[in-house]
C-alpha cells in the first residue's frame, strides 16, 4: 500500500506530464523523437536497473542482511555499485558516440525522413545521461526495499515528472522545440532522484562508499545471475521496445498513439503490479533464506489476490471507456479528437492484457527469489519471438493497433508458461481463498462493466466526439460504486477495516 500510494502520485504527476505534452507537442515528428528518444534510456533502466539488476542484488542482499548481518551486505552493497557505476559510465560514453547507428536499428522506419531521425539523435544523446544515474538510483531502491524502506524508493519518480513539467516552461524560451526541453529534464530528474536515494540510504543508517571495481566471489555470483534476467526480468520492456520499433515503420503519429495509450495503462499497471512485485521480492528472499517456503508460497497467493483485486476491474474499465478518457485528458492545442479515438484503440488493445502484465511482475519473483534466472530468459526469449512475430503480422492490417494487441497476445502466453512451471516445482500451490476470491472478482467485474456499459451508451452514445469532464467522472464514479458495493457483498472488502487502517486505530476485541 504504501508502495502504491506514492506510485499513485507518481503517475498522476505523469499524468498531469503527459496532458501538458499532448498540448505543446500533440502527436507527430516532434513528439515521435521525443518519444523514441526518451524510450532508450529507461529501456536501459528497465533491463538494467528496476529488471536484471534489481532481481539479482535483492535476493543476495537480502540474504546477506539474514545470515551474515548488516556490515555483509553493506560490502556487497558497494561492491555491486561501483561495477554497476563503471560499465554502466562505459555504456554511456559508448552510447553517446555511437547513438546514430544504434537509433538505425531502435528507430529504423525513421531513416525515411532525415530531418525526424536527426532530431531523434539529439533528443537521444540528452536523455542517455539518465542511463547512468537511474540506473545507479535503482540499486539504491533495492536497498531501501530491502530494509523495508519503502517511502523514498517509491516517491523518488515523482522527480521525474516534476522536472519534466517544470522544464516545459523554464526551458523552452531556450532551447529550438519543447522536445529538447524535455529531453533535458530527463537527465536533470536522474540527478535530483539519485541525490534524495542516496539521502535515504545514509538516514537508514547505512553508509556506503564507491571503491575500486573488483570481481568478487559474489559479484560473480551477481553477475551470473544478472546475465539471463537481462531478457526474463526485462520481457514486457522488451515487448514494448518491439512496438516501439515497428511503430517507426507505421505512419506518422502512430508512435505517439501507442505512447499516449501505455502511459494511461501504465497507471494501474505501476500502482498494482510494480508495487506489489516490489514488496514481495525482498519478503519471498528473506522468507527463503530462512527456510520458511510454506510462508512463501502463501505471500505468493495473497500478492496475486492484492494485484487482482483492482487490476481486473481497472482493464474492463481500461476498455469500456478508453476513448472518453483520452477525449477528455488529452484533447487540446496540437491533439485532436481524431487523435484521441485512435490512441484510445491502441489503450484498448494494451488494457486487455493488462491483468498479465500485472501477474507476470507479481509471478517473477517466485523465480528471482529463488535465484532463478535462467528459466524466466528461456521463456522471454521465445516471447520475445512471438511478440515480434505477432507484431509483423499484424502490423498492416490493425497499424497502430497491431503492436500493443501483439503485445498483449505475447504476454498472455508468457504468464501462462510462468504459472505453469511455478505450479509444477510447487514453488507455487493456490490455496481454496485464492480460487474463491479470483472467482468473486470476476462476478464483481462483470457486474461493473454492465453498468459502465450500459451508462456510456446514454452518456457517450458515439465515439470521437466531444466527452464532458462529467459524464467521465459519472461513468467512473458507476464503475467505482458498483464494484465496490459489489465486492464488499461477496466478502472481498471490508470498509470497517479499511476504514481502521487508514486512520490507524486498532480493531475492536471481543
Amino acid at each position: 500500500m504504501t508502495v502504491g500510494a506514492w506510485t499513485m502520485g507518481s503517475r498522476v504527476m505523469g499524468l498531469i506530464r503527459d496532458l501538458l505534452i499532448a498540448r505543446f507537442l500533440g502527436a507527430g515528428a516532434i513528439s515521435d523523437a521525443y518519444f523514441v528518444a526518451n524510450r532508450l534510456p529507461n529501456l536501459f533502466r528497465r533491463l538494467f536497473g528496476e529488471g536484471a539488476f534489481n532481481s539479482a542484488f535483492v535476493p543476495v542482499f537480502s540474504g546477506l542482511l539474514v545470515t551474515e548481518g548488516e556490515d555483509v551486505a553493506r560490502g556487497f552493497t558497494e561492491e555491486a555499485a561501483a561495477a554497476l557505476a563503471f560499465w554502466l559510465l562505459i555504456l554511456t560514453i559508448l552510447g553517446e558516440i555511437f547513438m546514430r547507428p544504434f537509433l538505425h536499428v531502435l528507430a529504423a522506419g525513421f531513416s525515411d525522413d532525415p530531418s525526424k531521425f536527426e532530431l531523434t539523435v539529439v533528443l537521444a544523446r540528452l536523455t542517455f545521461p539518465y542511463l547512468l544515474l537511474i540506473c545507479l538510483a535503482a540499486l539504491l531502491s533495492g536497498v531501501l526495499n530491502a530494509l523495508n524502506r519503502f517511502i523514498a524508493a517509491a516517491a523518488a519518480p515523482l522527480l521525474y515528472n516534476a522536472f519534466a513539467i517544470a522544464s516545459m516552461f523554464a526551458l523552452v524560451p531556450f532551447v529550438p522545440t519543447v522536445g529538447h526541453a524535455l529531453a533535458i529534464g530527463v537527465s536533470l530528474s536522474g540527478v535530483a532522484q539519485l541525490a534524495l536515494l542516496y539521502w535515504a540510504v545514509r538516514r537508514s543508517g547505512m553508509r556506503l562508499h564507491l571503491p575500486r571495481p573488483r570481481m568478487t566471489p559474489r559479484m560473480r555470483l551477481l553477475l551470473r545471475r544478472m546475465a539471463p534476467g537481462l531478457v526474463g526480468a526485462g520481457v514486457t520492456q522488451l515487448s514494448l521496445a518491439v512496438d516501439t520499433i515497428i511503430g517507426t515503420y507505421l505512419p506518422e503519429k502512430s508512435v505517439s498513439f501507442m505512447y499516449y495509450a501505455d502511459r494511461i495503462n501504465q497507471l494501474p499497471l505501476g500502482v498494482l503490479g510494480t508495487a506489489v512485485s516490489t514488496a514481495l521480492l525482498p519478503l519471498m528472499s528473506r522468507q527463503i533464506s530462512a527456510g520458511a517456503e510454506k510462508d512463501a508460497v502463501a505471500s505468493l497467493n495473497r500478492a496475486i489476490e492484492y494485484a487482482m483485486l483492482l487490476t481486473l476491474p481497472a482493464a474492463a474499465a481500461l476498455c469500456l471507456i478508453a476513448d472518453p478518457i483520452l477525449q477528455v485528458l488529452f484533447v487540446g492545442g496540437k491533439f485532436s479528437h481524431a487523435d484521441a479515438t485512435l490512441s484510445a484503440q491502441s489503450l484498448s488493445a494494451y488494457a486487455a492484457g493488462l491483468p498479465a502484465f500485472v501477474l507476470i511482475k507479481v509471478l517473477g519473483p517466485g523465480f528471482f527469489a529463488r535465484g532463478d534466472m535462467s528459466t524466466p530468459v528461456k521463456i522471454g526469449m521465445g516471447i520475445l519471438a512471438l511478440n515480434v512475430a505477432l507484431s509483423l503480422a499484424l502490423m498492416h492490417p490493425l497499424a497502430h493497433v497491431g503492436p500493443p494487441l501483439a503485445t498483449t497476445l505475447a504476454m498472455s502466453v508468457n504468464v501462462a508458461i510462468l504459472g505453469t512451471i511455478l505450479l509444477r516445482r510447487r514453488y507455487w500451490i493456490p490455496d481454496r481463498p485464492l480460487w474463491s476470491r479470483l472467482a468473486r472478482m470476476c462476478l464483481a467485474t462483470a457486474a461493473m462493466s454492465a453498468c459502465v456499459y450500459t451508462a456510456r451508451l446514454y452518456l457517450v452514445p458515439h465515439p470521437g466526439v466531444h466527452v464532458s469532464f462529467f459524464a467521465l467522472a459519472l461513468l467512473i464514479t458507476i464503475g467505482l460504486a458498483t464494484y465496490g458495493c459489489t465486492a464488499a457483498s461477496l466478502g472481498l472488502l471490508s470498509i470497517g477495516t479499511m476504514l481502521r487502517r487508514l486512520l490507524r486505530t486498532p480493531a475492536p476485541t471481543a
